[in-house]
């Protein structure tokens, strides 16, 4: 089978099926960081993000770096957040959508 964009993106969109991962990479935006500076600013255990890292290095979506006894993290390409972004986007379309549905009840 030959390499297809449809199946690159089936993928993608698989692996960030997952709430955790989506967090972690909204916390990468600021920057390279470490397991234990990301478990607190998305309040989950260092394991759980370590679990959820490997993933996303698998993918290529992060990179890993180690000094000393820490490994660093950092977005692989930042056009990952582009579409996190429109995902955002869409998400915020879809509220004001449902919440005119409402006021049309009233």
């Amino acid at each position: 089978m030959a390499f297809e964009p449809s199946y690159f993106k089936a993928d993608l969109f698989k692996v960030l099926s997952n709430p955790v991962r989506i967090q972690i990479l909204d916390a990468l935006r600021v920057g390279e960081q470490s397991v234990n500076s990301i478990a607190q600013q998305i309040e989950a255990e260092p394991s759980a993000v370590s679990q959820q890292l490997a993933v996303m290095r698998r993918y290529n979506l992060v990179r890993s770096r180690k000094q000393g006894n820490f490994v660093y993290y950092s977005v692989g390409d930042a056009t990952i957040f582009k579409v996190l972004d429109a995902a955002l986007e869409l998400f915020h379309n879809h509220v004001i959508e449902m919440r005119e549905s409402l006021q049309k009840l009233e």
